[in-house]
């Protein structure tokens, strides 16, 4: 018997509290990991956002493919599957918050770090990821301890706003969606420190993309940067795209921080927000699905950890539940710093494939 993480967004956790919490999915980029759970397994059931452990469910059969719509009308993208005994779920002002000193205090990957750091979520980014024995063990306990003593931990304003949540009618199906709070502009002008920060990460996907055998694109304005970070190394980089679309696409295309091609295609799209307007690269990915809306690729944004809740509320606003092939939710994801660069550091590089970004991309959704 393992123990695994299992990751809910807050629309998910309500949607499988609202169920018979006898099936329990993941998308099908999680397929090979999913593979790996057996029968007995306990998963051991997290909120994103709200950073709380909320239910232990029993593994009660191998994963298994289905695709039948779950809990609306809409397609259901957690189509990997599995029978499951839901042995506790706890309501939200009852679930454990990781900050909890019994928690913080005790876990592997917390333990040791400040309490209002972000630097301990790596291990906390996938789904059916095998947890520590010892991590396993003290959350179930803790789990069962609290669905006897029902002790409350009051959820601020912050968590009861995005368990309200909102909806979008699509005629496919009601989509979840968030209205941002009001901030000050975020669109200053970056330090020479951001700014080669930025350029850093940039130049990493460059090179992870030309490791893998594809081409990258760099917008102009960025290239001389990147090459010096490179070592002066421009071979994988193209001077111009071997796109064939209206001008008015390729130019929205020009200006993504990243693209990796492979032939004539697109395989995947990387916006860098270090510290400007989270806005204005999902605003250039969402222009393009309107552009495009047959276009298959993968669409990432990549930022620091702390930058994770700005992102998502981003992506969720309603405006971009109305694209109209499919929400940007479900196109777009976030990728963490801290993931590039582990992904960068993989040996082998130039035997991977780009789905290994799949293992460290985060979804909205999730």
């Amino acid at each position: 018997m393992k123990h695994r993480l299992d990751l809910f967004s807050p629309e998910t956790y309500q949607r499988f509290g609202e169920s018979d919490r006898q099936v329990a999915g993941v998308k099908a980029r999680y397929r090979r990991l999913a593979s790996d759970v057996q029968p007995g397994d306990l998963l051991l059931c997290y909120v994103t956002r709200l950073s709380r452990w909320c239910g232990l469910l029993e593994v009660t059969s191998s994963s298994y493919e289905d695709a039948t719509p779950r809990f609306t009308a809409a397609d259901d993208p957690y189509v990997i599957r599995f029978r499951v005994n839901a042995e506790l779920w706890l309501p939200p002002e009852l679930s454990i918050p990781i900050h909890d000193d019994r928690v913080w205090s005790a876990l592997s990957f917390t333990r040791g770090h400040a309490n209002d750091s972000t630097t301990w979520t790596g291990p906390m980014r996938t789904s059916l990821v095998e947890l520590s024995p010892k991590d396993g063990v003290l959350l179930t306990k803790l789990l069962r301890e609290q669905a006897q003593a029902h002790r409350e931990y009051p959820l601020d304003a912050a968590d009861t706003k995005l368990l309200r949540g909102y909806e979008v009618r699509r005629p496919d199906g009601p989509v979840s969606v968030t209205v941002p709070d009001d901030v000050a502009d975020e669109d200053t002008p970056r330090s020479r420190k951001d700014a080669r920060e930025s350029i850093k990460i940039q130049a990493l996907l460059a090179h992870i993309g030309a490791s893998m055998g594809m081409k990258v694109w760099i917008p102009a304005s960025d290239r001389t940067a990147v090459i010096n970070e490179l070592n002066g190394d421009d071979t994988a980089l193209l001077t111009t795209l071997p796109l064939n679309y209206d001008s008015t696409t390729i130019d929205t295309i020009e200006r993504i921080d990243v693209l990796w091609i492979k032939r004539r295609s697109i395989v995947r799209a990387f916006e860098v927000e270090h510290t400007t307007a989270i806005y204005s690269g999902i605003l250039r990915m969402a222009d393009l699905l309107s552009l495009q809306p047959n276009m298959d690729i993968r669409l990432h944004i990549v930022a620091p950890d702390e930058r994770r809740k700005k992102v998502f509320d981003e992506i969720k606003r309603p405006v971009f539940s109305l694209l109209e092939r499919r929400p940007l939710a479900s196109t777009c994801t976030f990728l963490p710093y801290d993931a590039i660069r582990d992904i960068g550091a993989l040996p082998h590089l130039t035997h991977l494939s780009d789905s290994i970004v799949s293992e460290y991309e985060e979804s909205a959704d999730e």
